[in-house]
């Protein structure tokens, strides 16, 4: 099932290639603004004596950031970062790269801005078109949420499983693609806080998600849209009101 692709990723750290960690350090030293936007990247020879590779690893690091649209190659001038505003933030590795470096505040609000404008609508629209087959796995994907036993890490894993699944079952193709948005949001909370870390809180929160299936399964739209806002309203409040408390002592 293609869910479970993403969930493969969340779970543990893929092996990456040469070409793969240094777009991550390039892309992660952008995002930070180790190179800054309208500057120009280090120049060729000084990258192939940093990262030890041939210049055609290299061109093909510089093409895959121009694809994310971090920088962007000129003859005669060379490669020069661009202005945030051309992140692709939707690419599953940009948001990877902005979460190992730390979510601030104002990133987690924009996580979770997105979120509430599609996920709501994507839970409407399966409320609409969810075959029986869709809603046999929200259900597996509950039971999965409900088990015991879980760390951060594997509730984390189940949790996204359940919101791509309503992806799946609004039968929009582009919902589904939202997958890595979700995902970067999950992983970045269930590092910060987890429903794990209590027994009634991850009941509580299996319940909530219970009920986008149960509204789905009524063919109910407004029901699940409901549904699906609250659950994403209280994991944000939960986490933000944990991280508060936090930074007050």
């Amino acid at each position: 099932m293609n869910s479970h692709v993403h969930v493969s990723r969340l779970a543990s750290e893929r092996t990456l290639s040469s070409h793969d960690q240094i777009a991550r350090v390039l892309g992660s030293e952008i995002l930070t603004g180790v190179h800054p936007s309208g500057a120009n990247m280090p120049p060729e020879p000084e990258l192939l004596a940093r990262f030890q590779i041939s210049r055609t690893v290299l061109r093909e690091v510089m093409k895959t950031l121009a694809a994310k649209g971090m920088v962007v190659s000129k003859t005669r001038v060379g490669t020069r970062v661009l202005d945030p505003v051309n992140w692709n933030f939707f690419d599953a590795e940009v948001l990877s790269w902005k979460v190992a470096l730390g979510m601030d505040p104002e990133f987690r609000r924009n996580l979770v801005e997105i979120r509430r404008a599609v996920e709501p609508r994507a839970a409407a629209l399966a409320a609409g078109r969810a075959t029986s087959e869709d809603i046999d796995e929200l259900r597996r994907c509950i039971a999965l949420m409900r088990a015991d036993g879980h760390s951060r890490r594997s509730f984390a894993e189940a949790d996204l499983e359940f919101h791509l699944a309503v992806g799946a079952a609004s039968k929009n193709p582009l919902m589904r693609s939202m997958a890595a948005v979700i995902e970067a949001a999950l992983l970045a909370s269930f590092s910060l806080s987890s429903p794990a870390d209590r027994e009634d809180l991850q009941a509580s929160t299996v319940d909530a998600h219970e009920k986008i299936v149960d509204a789905i399964a009524e063919r109910s739209p407004a029901s699940a849209l409901e549904a699906m806002l609250g659950v994403i309203d209280v994991g944000y409040e939960r986490i933000e009101s944990e991280l508060g408390a936090g930074e007050g002592t």
